[in-house]
């Protein structure tokens, strides 16, 4: 009982003896300070954001009619039965731009069933769902500056005008010098009509003022003779839209498909020919060309897209 005392006592005296313990001033523990890690500024590489560059792709299109043949297979098949092959195509770009050869109206056809090359063959009215049919298939500008638009005078033009508007289709061009131009994403539409009483010289004025404003320009030329070669006299009217500014110049009229170049900067294709139509009598006239234009910091790239007529009535892809 002693000896457990004794150790009792022993250890109480090394605790005390512990806690009464110091340490030399300069060991005493030193408030400790967490080391804090500042993270250097490391100047980041400067990004410079370029606005970005917009590109316009579009889809230019010949000679388009929907009376006679072209008329009767809409009635029997429908409408869409014309693009059902060409349709990917079309919807391929951001919108389509063709040369309506004729009047929309509710008049009955003239031309449908009538003989080959009599006159009442050539006078063309098309059905009042033509507009929303073209809206449809992405065509959603076309031309109006041709030979046949006032088939049915002005009271047609007009007519044509109220059916495009109400599908959302821009148009250009008409009777004379009438709206001849159509402004879209920073590019001009010009519509030049040999037959319809606009000069060449006119055209070019217009040109200048539409470079003016920074906008690409594109002339739509309805000129030419029908199923015929007509470049040497065309080239000196490409040439003056050339030198006043035109940065393409794509034509329409011959139903052929015509010889492309460039005048200086500017692209030149006479004829692309038939788009739809109802022609089948020779191999080139049921052709034509689809001209794809990609539009992007005021520069055009382009590629052309053959296409045919097919006697059912479709248009096709030829490539």
């Amino acid at each position: 009982m002693k000896s457990i005392y004794i150790i009792i006592v022993l250890a109480v005296s090394a605790v005390a003896g512990f806690f009464n313990l110091k340490l030399p001033e300069n060991e005493k523990p030193q408030d400790i300070q967490k080391e804090v890690v500042v993270n250097e500024t490391i100047p980041k590489p400067e990004i410079k954001v370029l606005p970005a560059q917009k590109s316009t792709k579009i889809l230019i299109v010949g000679d388009i009619s929907f009376d006679r043949y072209i008329r009767r297979v809409s009635n029997d098949k429908g409408g869409d039965f014309i693009f059902s092959c060409i349709d990917d195509l079309l919807k391929s770009s951001d919108f389509v731009v063709g040369n309506l050869e004729g009047p929309i109206t509710d008049n009955a056809s003239i031309s449908m069933g009538t003989v080959m090359g009599t006159p009442a063959n050539f006078v063309f009215t098309f059905p009042t769902t033509s507009a929303e049919l073209l809206k449809k298939h992405n065509i959603s500008l076309v031309n109006l500056g041709n030979n046949h638009i006032g088939n049915f005078g002005m009271e047609g033009v007009a007519s044509t005008k109220e059916y495009l508007k109400t599908a959302k289709v821009g148009y250009f061009g008409g009777l004379g010098a009438d709206e001849p131009v159509y402004r879209k994403d920073g590019i001009s539409f010009i519509s030049y009509n040999e037959f319809g009483g606009q000069s060449p010289k006119k055209v070019a004025l217009k040109i200048v003022e539409e470079k003016k404003k920074g906008n690409i320009v594109i002339v739509y030329a309805h000129w030419g003779e029908e199923y015929v070669d007509s470049v040497p006299r065309l080239r000196s009217v490409a040439t003056l839209f050339a030198e006043n500014g035109a940065d393409a110049v794509v034509g329409s009229h011959p139903h052929i498909v015509l010889p492309s170049e460039y005048i200086g900067k500017t692209l030149v294709y006479y004829s692309l020919g038939n788009f739809i139509f109802d022609q089948y009598w020779d191999p080139e006239v049921m052709k034509g060309v689809a001209l794809f234009l990609d539009i992007s910091d005021g520069k055009i790239t382009h590629k052309e897209f053959p296409i045919i007529l097919k006697k059912d009535g479709r248009t096709c892809p030829n490539y």
